[in-house]
């Protein structure tokens, strides 16, 4: 298998280091894996239809550790189950990256019913672009927040009753009231989650009041799918 199309599938769920413990599950139509950060405020999921790894579920704790494994390789990678590892080789340099036990990994819940999106926001280039180098000069502001008037929305860093520095995003949205309230979800996260689908064009995030955030990406022979859980301010 190419090398690339593994790391690709790793970023979508790591983004940046944010997502370390998951459980890699293969089949012969592909890879998927199931995520959720430490802080229990994003979780999704990534689909892969690469078929070059084993068939089975293996126990990544530390990803971060794999990614540097794996940049030792070559460009073409060939994928064997070894004694409670997984054994990449390059045809003249092995890597041996041992699994975990499926116990340790952080369990992913399922989401049986989602709330109803009441808020839809167009992410096209120009957004991504901007919210990406917004981030980047609020770096001490963790969260982003939506709220839209009379069908005028914006993506704030930097949100507060007070008077602060801030970056307000103007932004292509339709929401099913006239108002929206003031609602706040990782801008850290958000990031990661842009700069690894980099290859996307447009995106729609949409938004439930009653706290959730989805975005999800189609890209290649990549599916992503992020939920975002409000953080109260």
């Amino acid at each position: 298998m190419k090398k690339n199309s593994l790391e690709g599938f790793i970023a979508r769920y790591n983004l940046g280091g944010e997502v370390e413990s998951v459980k890699m599950n293969s089949t012969d139509n592909g890879m998927v894996v199931s995520f959720i950060s430490d802080d229990k405020t994003l979780l999704g999921t990534v689909e892969s239809e690469e078929t070059g790894f084993p068939n089975g579920e293996y126990g990544v704790y530390t990803t971060s550790q794999l990614k540097g494994l794996l940049g030792v390789l070559g460009s073409q990678v060939d994928v064997k189950e070894g004694e409670a590892a997984l054994v990449f080789s390059d045809g003249k340099t092995s890597v041996n990256y041992m699994l975990a036990d499926l116990s340790v990994i952080p369990v992913v819940p399922e989401l049986k019913q989602l709330p109803p999106f009441t808020s839809t926001v167009t992410m096209d280039g120009d957004f991504i672009a901007t919210f990406t180098k917004a981030k980047g000069a609020m770096s001490d502001s963790d969260t982003f927040t939506f709220t839209c008037k009379e069908g005028s929305g914006q993506i704030i860093l930097g949100y507060s009753n007070i008077n602060t520095n801030r970056i307000n995003i103007d932004v292509d949205c339709t929401c099913s009231t006239d108002k929206v309230d003031p609602i706040s979800f990782s801008a850290t996260y958000l990031k990661e989650i842009l700069v690894a689908n980099k290859e996307a064009t447009d995106a729609t995030l949409k938004i439930s009041s009653q706290g959730l955030a989805h975005i999800s990406f189609s890209i290649d022979n990549y599916e992503s799918n992020y939920y975002l859980v409000e953080i109260q301010s």
